[in-house]
């Protein structure tokens, strides 16, 4: 019977569909490659050109392209609504929302192509989230709105898209210290928040065990992941959430900043951001800010591929606390729920990041030379541009769900915990990063 229901409610996950639609766009693309067929994806591949004062050059770009737009928020529309639909999006409201937030995906990708914000660092992705943060937090969004900020499906779609960027034989390099690394600050960082969260602020323990999970894996989603393997509260989930959120927010002005003030090469700048993020999508916005395709891979090694993975050993071993300390139960009790969770908790979309990663590293090993650059130049560089695009829309949808006044109503003692472990996870990333596993990462290229 349990076989059954999982198989009538897989169909239910983001995950699996943000697999599907990135993996189906790697694999049918490639095939079209290889029949011949080349045009429709660096069709879609809009890549908005720099320009300073003169606006006459993106009116005439997107007089060129025109067509190319069309074709990305027509396949994104259909690719997204379809899926809510079985998600149980309301079709008309989500493809409506959708609409707008490409119409202003791409007023702010004009904007983030322009010299005066990049000179003051503010490229795409921050921008994108300051502008959906000054919208949200001034203007009262309407309802069917809504339906589209969908930022964790955004930023799955786009992560599995990663993927096939990042050769398999990189991140079978990176993987042992790249978990080492995870291991290192995952400890760390959740026992310096539960202990300060229990023990200095008097907070119930699935509280505390909440929070240290945002703090130190995968933030929304290992408070949730973490949150319900230990039966946690529903306030105390959205009190980890929120702060998961402000942090993470504010980790993406601050860890760029620091990190180019210091004067760090991308590759180490990368695995810091990776090691002290809170927060898939805030990372790579922080990431991208580096303005180097290395912090960006380095990023992905180090939060994706290491503390990501810790979310289903931490459901294992919170499970197994919760009931047999916090519930009073049996070891044979808590055996039973912990290994169910594993798999209910663990973020399946890593293993479509890695479907991905194998899938054109093969191609690629399997081509001629010479077809092999023509692969990377006319599948690659595009699925590198439509990845940009799903994290345009994670961003905005970030800024877009983020209203300040509601993030300061639920009192001083989650966010001195929360605070503690930032304290103490930033400049540990930092050691790890760029003094002991620093020439390691610098030779990532």
């Amino acid at each position: 019977m349990a076989t059954r229901t999982h198989i009538d409610t897989w169909y239910k996950k983001e995950d699996y569909w943000a697999i599907i639609i990135a993996l189906g766009l790697i694999v049918v693309s490639t095939t079209a490659f290889l029949g011949g067929a080349t045009k429709l994806l660096p069709a879609m591949a809009i890549n908005v050109p720099g320009w300073s004062g003169d606006f006459g050059k993106i009116v005439e770009y997107f007089s060129k392209n025109l067509v190319g737009v069309a074709y990305l928020f027509g396949f994104f529309a259909v690719v997204f609504t379809g899926a809510g639909r079985v998600l149980g999006y309301k079709t008309g409201n989500y493809l409506s929302s959708f609409s707008a937030l490409f119409l202003l995906s791409i007023i702010v990708t004009v904007l983030g192509s322009n010299k005066f914000f990049k000179e003051w660092q503010l490229e795409t992705p921050l921008l994108a989230l300051l502008v959906g943060m000054i919208i949200s937090n001034t203007v009262k969004l309407p309802q069917w709105f809504q339906a589209g900020l969908r930022t964790e499906f955004y930023v799955k779609t786009g992560i599995v898209l990663m993927g096939a960027t990042l050769p398999f034989t990189v991140i079978m390099q990176a993987g042992p210290l790249a978990i080492m690394q995870a291991t290192i600050v995952a400890v760390v960082t959740f026992a310096t928040i539960y202990f300060a969260a229990t023990r200095l602020f008097g907070l119930d323990q699935r509280f505390g065990a909440t929070l240290a999970a945002g703090g130190s894996i995968c933030g929304v989603s290992a408070s949730i992941a973490i949150g319900g393997a230990c039966r946690a509260e529903k306030e105390h989930v959205s009190v980890s959430i929120s702060m998961v959120i402000i942090w993470a927010v504010a980790m993406i002005f601050l860890l760029p900043t620091m990190a180019k003030s210091l004067g760090l090469a991308p590759g180490p700048a990368g695995a810091w951001i990776g090691t002290s993020e809170f927060a898939d999508a805030a990372g790579f916005a922080a990431a991208e800010a580096m303005g180097d395709e290395r912090a960006v891979k380095t990023f992905t090694l180090m939060k994706v591929v290491g503390r990501d993975m810790f979310v289903g050993i931490w459901a294992l071993l919170v499970a197994f606390l919760s009931v047999t300390r916090w519930e009073n139960k049996t070891a044979a009790e808590a055996s039973r729920v912990s290994f169910k969770e594993i798999w209910q908790r663990f973020p399946k979309f890593i293993i479509g990041f890695f479907a991905a990663s194998i899938f054109t590293t093969f191609v690629i090993a399997y081509l001629d030379p010479k077809i092999g650059a023509s692969f990377t130049k006319e599948v690659i560089g595009p699925v590198k541009s439509l990845r940009g695009w799903t994290f345009t829309w994670t961003f905005l949808c970030i800024g877009l769900t983020t209203r300040l006044k509601d993030l300061t109503s639920f009192g001083w003692k989650p966010l001195a915990a929360f605070a503690i472990g930032v304290l103490i996870n930033v400049p540990l990333g930092y050691v790890l990063s760029n003094v002991l596993f620093v020439d390691y990462w610098l030779g990532i290229k």
